[in-house]
C-alpha cells in the first residue's frame, strides 16, 4: 500500500537562499552612461550608486500552466509502474531478452508499449524508439549483449533543436552484479526513477513545449553505464544541443538505514570542474576562479530556484560533487560529452534494501522490494523534475558565447554574449555575487542587448548572464569566459 502523504509537512532545514539586506543594495540599474553619452548599438552601460548595482534575486514562481501540470502527477500510477517493473523478477542486463514474462526483455517491451500509449495522445509531437546496439565483451559484460534504451522524444514547437533529457535505468541487479538469474526486483534502484520519467512523459505528452524534452529509460547501468553512454554518444554524433540532463537514480525511499525519515528533501549531485574540461580550460579556471561555476552548477542553481516552492512541497539539497563515493549514475556519460548534467537521489539511503538478494533472515525481509518504497515521496520527486523541465522548456536557452572583457585595467566590468533567436525573447539580465557566496545574490536588468558595462570590479565579484522571455521565464545562468 502507498505510504500516506503528509499535507502541509515541510522540511525544517533552513532555507539555502540568503540575500544581502535591502539597505546594502541599490535599485535596478539604468541603461545609460554617467556621462550621458549614448551607448553603442546593442550595448548597455550602468553607473549605479554605491555599494553595488542591482536588486536582490528572487526565486521564479510556478506559473498557472506548471501548477496545472503538477496537479496531474498521479501517485497511484507511479506505484503501479514500480510494482509492474518489480514483477518481472529480474531486469538484469544479462537476463533473458526473449521471455515474455521475466527478464529485461519483458521489461523493455512493456515500457515501450506504455510509452507508445502516451505518445498516441500527443498529436504526433512525441515519438518513441528502441535504440539498440550490441556491446562486445567488456567489464561486467562476459558475452556479446544487446543493450536497448527506450527513448520518448517530445519535440519542441519553436526551439526543437534545444534538448533537455531525463533518464532512469530499468535494469536491476542482485548482490552479485554478474548474477542474471536470481530475483532482483529493483524497486528503488531503479524502478522508482523509471516511474518518474514515465509519469512525466504521460502528463507532458499532450502539451506543447517550446524546446524538446527527451524521456529515456536506459539499460546497462549496473554493468557500467552502457545504455546512457550509448545514448550520449549518439547525441554527440548528431550534434545535439543538450542544455540540461537529469538522472533519477534511487529516488524511491524517504527513509535511511538508521530510520531517519525526510519526506521533503531530494539530493541533487552537481560536479564543479567539468569532466570534459581541456588542460587549457583548466589553466584558465585556476587563474581566474569559477571552480564553483560550471554549467552543471548553474543548472543545479536553476533547479533550486524553480523547484523549491509550495507547488512541489520539496527542498532540493544540492551536493557539490559529481556523485556519491563508490557510485556513479547515468548523468556521467553526458558530463563526459561536455553537457550540464545532474543526478537526483533520495536523501538517506538504506543499503540493506539495495543490491540485496530477496530473502528473510531472523524475521527481517531483505531485497529491493516495492514494500520499502514511499510512493508519495516518488510523486514529489516527479514534481521536482516536472517543475524543472517545464521551467526550462518554455524559457530562452542558456546564453552562448558569454565573455568578460579582460583587455584593460579598469574597475568597470564589460560582458558580451550572442543574442538568442527565440521569438519571445525579451532581453537579458546580469547576475552577480561575492566570490565567497554560493548563489547569485543580485540581478541587473540590461534589456535586449548583447553587451553591458557594470560599474563593479570584475576582480572582486563573479558575474553571469541569463536570458528572459516576455512571460518572465528565465534561462539558467551562463558564466563568462575571460577574453582579452
Amino acid at each position: 500500500m502507498p505510504i500516506d502523504d503528509l499535507p502541509g509537512e515541510r522540511s525544517t532545514r533552513p532555507s539555502r537562499r540568503t540575500f544581502l539586506s535591502a539597505a546594502t543594495v541599490t535599485a535596478a540599474a539604468t541603461v545609460a552612461a554617467a556621462t550621458g553619452a549614448a551607448p553603442a548599438a546593442g550595448a548597455a552601460t550602468t553607473r549605479p550608486g554605491r555599494p553595488g548595482p542591482g536588486r536582490p534575486t528572487r526565486p521564479q514562481p510556478p506559473d498557472r500552466e506548471l501548477r496545472n501540470l503538477l496537479r496531474e502527477i498521479d501517485q497511484r500510477r507511479i506505484e503501479a509502474i514500480v510494482r509492474r517493473l518489480a514483477a518481472f523478477g529480474t531486469r538484469h542486463t544479462l537476463s533473458r531478452q526473449d521471455d515474455p514474462e521475466r527478464g529485461i526483455g519483458a521489461a523493455r517491451d512493456w515500457i515501450y508499449r506504455e510509452m507508445r500509449g502516451y505518445a498516441a495522445r500527443s498529436g504526433g509531437r512525441m515519438s518513441v524508439d528502441l535504440q539498440s546496439y550490441v556491446q562486445e565483451p567488456a567489464s561486467r559484460i562476459p558475452v556479446p549483449t544487446r543493450i536497448t534504451d527506450v527513448v520518448a522524444t517530445l519535440r519542441g514547437t519553436s526551439a526543437p533543436n534545444r534538448l533537455y533529457v531525463v533518464t532512469g535505468h530499468y535494469d536491476s541487479r542482485a548482490s552479485d552484479v554478474m548474477d542474471a538469474t536470481s530475483d532482483a526486483p529493483g524497486a528503488d534502484d531503479d524502478a522508482s526513477g523509471v516511474a518518474v520519467l514515465m509519469e512525466l512523459a504521460r502528463v507532458m505528452a499532450t502539451r506543447r513545449p517550446e524546446a524538446t524534452i527527451v524521456f529515456a529509460a536506459v539499460a546497462g547501468e549496473e554493468q557500467g553505464l552502457y545504455g546512457s553512454r550509448y545514448l550520449a554518444t549518439q547525441y554527440r554524433a548528431a550534434g545535439a544541443d543538450i542544455q540540461g540532463m537529469f538522472s533519477n537514480d534511487i529516488v524511491g525511499s524517504s527513509t535511511g538505514d538508521d530510520g531517519t525519515r525526510d519526506r521533503r528533501t531530494v539530493r541533487l549531485f552537481a560536479e564543479g570542474v567539468p569532466t570534459a574540461e581541456t588542460p587549457a580550460e583548466a589553466n584558465i579556471r585556476r587563474s581566474v576562479g569559477g571552480e564553483n561555476d560550471s554549467s552543471t552548477r548553474q543548472l543545479a542553481r536553476f533547479v533550486a530556484d524553480v523547484a523549491e516552492n509550495d507547488a512541489t512541497g520539496m527542498t532540493v539539497r544540492v551536493i557539490y560533487r559529481r556523485d556519491r563515493y563508490l557510485r556513479g549514475s547515468d548523468h556521467i556519460p553526458f558530463l563526459e560529452q561536455g553537457w550540464p548534467a545532474c543526478r537526483f537521489t533520495e536523501p538517506n539511503e538504506d543499503f540493506a534494501h539495495q543490491h540485496q538478494d530477496v530473502r528473510v533472515e531472523n524475521g527481517r525481509q531483505y531485497g529491493d522490494l516495492p514494500e520499502f518504497c514511499d510512493f508519495a515521496y516518488i510523486a514529489r520527486v516527479a514534481k521536482v523534475n516536472a517543475a524543472v523541465l517545464w521551467s526550462l522548456a518554455p524559457a530562452p536557452g542558456t546564453p552562448k558565447g558569454v565573455v568578460i572583457d579582460t583587455s584593460g585595467l579598469t574597475n568597470d566590468t564589460t560582458l558580451r554574449w550572442q543574442r538568442g533567436d527565440e521569438p519571445d525573447l525579451a532581453g537579458y539580465e546580469i547576475v552577480w555575487r561575492e566570490t565567497t557566496a554560493p548563489e547569485w545574490t543580485h540581478v541587473i536588468e540590461v534589456g535586449d542587448v548583447t553587451e553591458a558595462t557594470i560599474a563593479l570590479s570584475k576582480d572582486n565579484v563573479f558575474f553571469g548572464v541569463r536570458a528572459v522571455d516576455t512571460a518572465g521565464h528565465r534561462s539558467p545562468v551562463a558564466f563568462p569566459r575571460p577574453r582579452s
